[in-house]
């Protein structure tokens, strides 16, 4: 619920800006364009009892950018982003995590292509709809760590995204979704995400944009 609870606040604060709605032809609305966009996300991972054990908390802040692509509604979204926390080790004895106040510091970097359609039903409220895929590159550091023992990874996975953008200017918009990644195969070989069985690195993220730039 707490995606769902951040997006109706993004509505509350979006809509008195959004007041007076920017008058836009239907040859601008179909023409192309290209639009800068930064973003803050909040992910609650896949693997809860992995992140729990070592962070404390199965929530990871991530920040990006990107530029997104768009004629006729239709929307092209290239985005890079950045998660990095530092915890500590711990094991895995009839289920229960202990910690070894080891310090760990684990890192995250997605980057993604969605393809999807900006519906424009009436300004300046616009939904849409997306999926698309991604890189991931994951990595593992501990003082602790011999030579050699430093987790470095790479795994495809997919995405599927659903939200709304709010057009505060011509050229400014603001925009909130949720986003459900999956990034099976990465996490589970290993310590304590192959004792808990968890082998997905993604997870149920909320985004909040901003997009600069003429849009439809």
């Amino acid at each position: 619920m707490r995606p769902l609870v951040a997006i109706c606040l993004l509505i509350g604060l979006a809509a008195p800006l959004a007041a007076q709605p920017s008058r836009v032809t239907q040859a601008e609305a179909d023409a192309f364009s290209i639009r800068a966009e930064g973003f803050f996300t909040g992910q609650w991972f896949s693997a809860s009892q992995t992140f729990d054990a070592v962070f404390g908390s199965a929530f990871g802040p991530f920040v990006g950018g990107g530029v997104v692509l768009e004629e006729k509604g239709f929307f092209f979204d290239v985005n890079a982003s950045h998660f990095s926390k530092t915890g500590q080790r711990a094991f895995v004895s009839n289920g229960q995590a202990f910690p070894l106040g080891i310090p760990l510091t684990a890192s995250l970097t997605p980057v993604e292509v969605t393809f999807g359609y900006r519906f424009r039903r009436r300004e300046p409220i616009m939904p849409y709809l997306g999926a698309g895929f991604g890189a991931y590159s994951y990595s593992e550091t501990s003082p602790s760590n011999a030579a050699g023992e430093d987790v470095d990874a790479h795994h495809a996975g997919y995405l599927f995204v659903g939200g709304a953008e709010f057009r505060i200017h011509r050229l400014v918009g603001i925009a909130a979704d949720i986003q459900y990644t999956g990034i099976p195969g990465i996490l589970g070989n290993g310590g304590i995400s192959q004792a808990f069985g968890e082998t997905n690195l993604g997870g149920t993220a909320f985004h909040i944009k901003v997009l600069v730039g003429k849009g439809r």
